[in-house]
Parts: C-alpha cells; sequence; structure tokens
C-alpha cells in the first residue's frame, strides 16, 4: 500500500473505532441501550430466547409512556413496540389508516397467509372484511356452530378422554385441543369431516411453516432470511416443502367440497366471490379460496387452542377458581332442571348465563393472549398520545401479553388470575378492547369473538362436569412464540371420571 491508501484506511477506519469504544451509551426514554453502529441489537439478541419476558420488562419500566424503541441502523427499520392503551386506540382506531399491516409485513407472511383477511390492506381486505362480517352476523351461522361444536365434543373431544382414563394414560392437552379445534375448523368452515384421519403430515406441515414465518418477524435482520430465500436453503427451503403440503391440502378442501352444501363458510364465500361482478381483484380464484381456508384453519386452530390450553394451566393451579365454575355449572343445569343430563353440553342461551366462566376464560386470554403481539406499518409520519414520534415506514407494534402484566392498567395484583376483576355483582363486565386486546380493537376487530367464547365455554363446561385432571408437570410451562402463544413442550394431563375420589399420577 502506498502512503495515500494507508492515509484513506485511516481516516474510516479512526471514526469507526471512536464509536465501536465510545463507552457512553445512548438511552431511549424507554431506558432500553442503544449502542453505537448496532443499535439496540445486542439487547435484542441477548434477550430473545425470553422475547415476551423482556419486553414485558422493559415496557413496565418506561413510564409513563410505556413504550420502547428498537432500531439497528442500516439493516432493519424501526421498531417502536407499546403497552399504552392510549396509543393501542390511536394505531387501531382514531389514526388507523396510518397503520396498515404494510407491504414488508405483508410479504413477511404472504407464503403461508396469501392475501387473506389477516394479511391484506385496502380495497381486498374491505372486500373480505364486508363479506365475513355478513356471515358471521347470521342466526343461521350461530345455530351451525352450536351443532357442530357439540357434535366435536361428543364424538370426538369426550371419547379421546374416556380412552385416556380407561388405559390411565397422560395425554399432552394442548394437542388434544388443537386437534379438537382442528376437526371444529373443518367442519365448520369446509364442511369437512376429518374424522379418523389424523392427517399427521398435514399438522406437522402447517406447525412447521407458522414457526417459520414467525422467525422471519423475531429475526432482527431482514436480509438474512430473504437472502436464504432466495437461495432456498435451511428453513426457506423447509418452508417451501411444508408449504406444499399444507396447499395440497387447502386446494383438495376447494375442489372437494358439496357444491350444493351452503352452511359452510366456504361456500359461503365462494358464492358471495362468484355473485360479485364489480370485483376486479380475481376473487373468485382458487388462490384467492386457498387464502380462505389457510386464514381460517389460523384463526380457528391455533387461537381457540391456544386460548384453551393457557386456560386449563391457569385452572389447575387456581383450584378456587374451578370450584366456582363447577358451582355455576351445577346452578345453570338446576335452573333449567337438567340435573340427570349426561351430554353436559350447555345451549347457546344457557352458555350466555355463565358469568364467571365468562370472567375466568376472559382472565386467562388477558394473561395469555393467543395473539400476543400484533405489527402494522406507518404509512406517514405520526406522533402518539404518549408523544412519541412515528416516521414513515415505522414498524408499530401493540403487546397484548405486556399490556396484561402493567399495572397501570390492571392494578398492582396484575399478575394474578383473578376473574373476578371481570365482575360487577356476579355479572360479566366487558373491558376496553384498547386494554383487553386478546380480539384486537377497532376496523380490525375479530368477527369470531363469539364464536370462540362459544367453543371454549362449551369445552370447559363439558371436560369439568366429566372429569377430574392433574397437570403432570407442576413448573411453569415455557412460551413458544409461533403464529400463536404455545406451550413449548405441551401440556400433560391425567384425567379421571370425576365420580372417583383418588387421582393418581
Amino acid at each position: 500500500m502506498n502512503t495515500d491508501e494507508y492515509l484513506f484506511l485511516g481516516f474510516i477506519a479512526i471514526p469507526i473505532l471512536f464509536l465501536l469504544l465510545k463507552i457512553k451509551l445512548n438511552k431511549n426514554k424507554s431506558g432500553l441501550r442503544s449502542h453505537p453502529i448496532v443499535g439496540t441489537l445486542p439487547d435484542f439478541i441477548k434477550n430473545k430466547h425470553r422475547l415476551l419476558e423482556w419486553t414485558t420488562e422493559i415496557l413496565s419500566s418506561a413510564t409513563p409512556a410505556q413504550t420502547m424503541v428498537l432500531h439497528v441502523p442500516i439493516i432493519q427499520t424501526v421498531q417502536i413496540l407499546t403497552s399504552n392503551p392510549l396509543n393501542v386506540e390511536h394505531i387501531l382506531k382514531t389514526n388507523s389508516k396510518n397503520y396498515p399491516k404494510g407491504e414488508l409485513n405483508h410479504f413477511k407472511v404472504r407464503d403461508f397467509l396469501g392475501d387473506g383477511i389477516f394479511n391484506s390492506d385496502g380495497e381486498n381486505w374491505h372486500f373480505q372484511r364486508k363479506m365475513a362480517s355478513l356471515e358471521f352476523n347470521k342466526r343461521s351461522l350461530r345455530n351451525f356452530i352450536m351443532e357442530i361444536v357439540r357434535f366435536q365434543i361428543l364424538h370426538r373431544l369426550i371419547p379421546v378422554l374416556d380412552a385416556a382414563v380407561e388405559k390411565g394414560t397422560i395425554l399432552d392437552l394442548q394437542d388434544v385441543l388443537q386437534r379438537f379445534a382442528f376437526d371444529n375448523i373443518c367442519k365448520l368452515a369446509f364442511n369437512v369431516d376429518t374424522g379418523e384421519n389424523i392427517l399427521r403430515d398435514f399438522m406437522k406441515a402447517f406447525d412447521e411453516s407458522a414457526e417459520i414465518v414467525t422467525e422471519r418477524f423475531l429475526n432482527p435482520v431482514v436480509f438474512i432470511w430473504r437472502l436464504k430465500r432466495f437461495l432456498n436453503i435451511g428453513t426457506e427451503k423447509r418452508l417451501k416443502e411444508s408449504m406444499k403440503i399444507v396447499d395440497a391440502f387447502a386446494y383438495d378442501i376447494i375442489r372437494t367440497r358439496k357444491p350444493n352444501h351452503s352452511d359452510d363458510l366456504l361456500s359461503r364465500f365462494a358464492a358471495a366471490t362468484n355473485g360479485d361482478n364489480n370485483n376486479n381483484n380475481n376473487n373468485n380464484t382458487e388462490q384467492f379460496l386457498r387464502d380462505v381456508v389457510i386464514n381460517f384453519i389460523t384463526a380457528g386452530r391455533q387461537t381457540t387452542s391456544s386460548g384453551l390450553v393457557w386456560f386449563f394451566w391457569l385452572l389447575s393451579s387456581n383450584p378456587g377458581v374451578e370450584l366456582k365454575i363447577l358451582e355455576e355449572i351445577k346452578s345453570i343445569k338446576a335452573k333449567h332442571h337438567d340435573d340427570n343430563s349426561s351430554s353436559s353440553i350447555f345451549n347457546f342461551d344457557q352458555l350466555r348465563e355463565m358469568d364467571y366462566l365468562h370472567a375466568a376464560i376472559s382472565e386467562s386470554l388477558r394473561l395469555y393472549p393467543p395473539v400476543y403481539i400484533d405489527t402494522q406499518t406507518a404509512a406517514g409520519d405520526d406522533v402518539m398520545p404518549d408523544g412519541t414520534h412515528v416516521k414513515k415506514g415505522a414498524f408499530v407494534s401493540y403487546c397484548g401479553y405486556s399490556m396484561g402484566r402493567t399495572e397501570s392498567i390492571w392494578g398492582s395484583d396484575c399478575c394474578e388470575f383473578k376473574p373476578e376483576r371481570w365482575l360487577v355483582n356476579g355479572v360479566f363486565k366487558p373491558e376496553s378492547p384498547f386494554k383487553f386486546t386478546a380480539f384486537h380493537a377497532g376496523p380490525r376487530m375479530c368477527l369470531g369473538k363469539e364464536m370462540s367464547y362459544i367453543q371454549m365455554k362449551s369445552v370447559v363446561v363439558c371436560l369439568l362436569d366429566k372429569f377430574k385432571y392433574v397437570v403432570a408437570n407442576k413448573s411453569p410451562p415455557e412460551l413458544h412464540l409461533s403464529i400463536t402463544l404455545r406451550m413449548k413442550n405441551g401440556l400433560p394431563v391425567q384425567f379421571q371420571n370425576r365420580e372417583t375420589e383418588n387421582l393418581f399420577l
């Protein structure tokens, strides 16, 4: 090298070394450390294995804003996370037009969810939302839901648990509930009876696809997964292979569905798209219906099973809550002269009378929301109610898991499982959807909220009325982040008929 080259390298190296060796670290208003050049990346990597716990700690300490900013200069878009209900209302309602999913978020999930309702914006989202809203508000659909839930519990779920009782085996309740939710949504949405066909290949491929897509969001360096996708290597290669199985299942449902059966949701969507002559987005194609299938399976299988498995975990360590639910079941049976019923399946009106159970399920969803974090993209510059400045293109997320553990929202007992917080004189009182975000809020609020409660309450009533259960591992389950919040190693449980006195593991 000549003298000029050495001078040039020195000119570049000196400021870089100065930044790398700089002792003083910048801090944003949440107290999160921002290092020179690498920004908040070191803290993120250090805590990636406990991301929700770490996020909750930071947001809780960031008073009064309850907002944190993650930033890795050059290689990552600014990520703003908040647990402030005022910010959530601003993002999801007041200024929701400025916070669509955005192109990059859409691209991250498109391999899996396609252009379905959970992964679309603009006219495509409005079209699907309008169509789904019309269907979910029909009484006939509610009756169809009740009919299917009753059948699936009596003829699918109960026999599995009866067999486990007879053999004295330990079941993974997470797996059992996922299978139940899958059978349920397949019958409701597509009029497909999965029967004894385990469909293990599909289940495995679906779960693997969901986890790889989730990992894209958890990777702070965007170009890494995009490069792997371009080269078709590693997890991105596995995603393509898994999606072939998932797509084959979806297209098989579409091509073999009963054309004259109009009760299931897929047929209703197909009829609506065929009758929409003004739709210029080719929504009446098999690709559109494929996206409908995958989005419904995600909503019906993942969220309901996640909500239920965390509920039964919390209930196992809160026997007083279980006793109150059993008393409520007994009270409603007596009220409706149903003491001798062996089915333990309540109708819609009886389920609505169960205020305490509704409160207990809501309390579980507060602490363990299936959709633990939700991310939008800022379409333009903005300032949130807590004063946080948002630049165009920034990712803006609210963390439902953290919100459920925020003292300023729920009080000093925010980490306790306490159904009574939802009751006023014994009657369930809903909270603002901007502080209880389990079902989202604003224009994108979950249309299946009532359906979810119907399914969860029906399962809980029947299971608790007929069975006692003991969780094999008393340690709190590890969080497993996928499309929804799952338990890392499942929930091993042993069941016994309730009339039997002793239960041993």
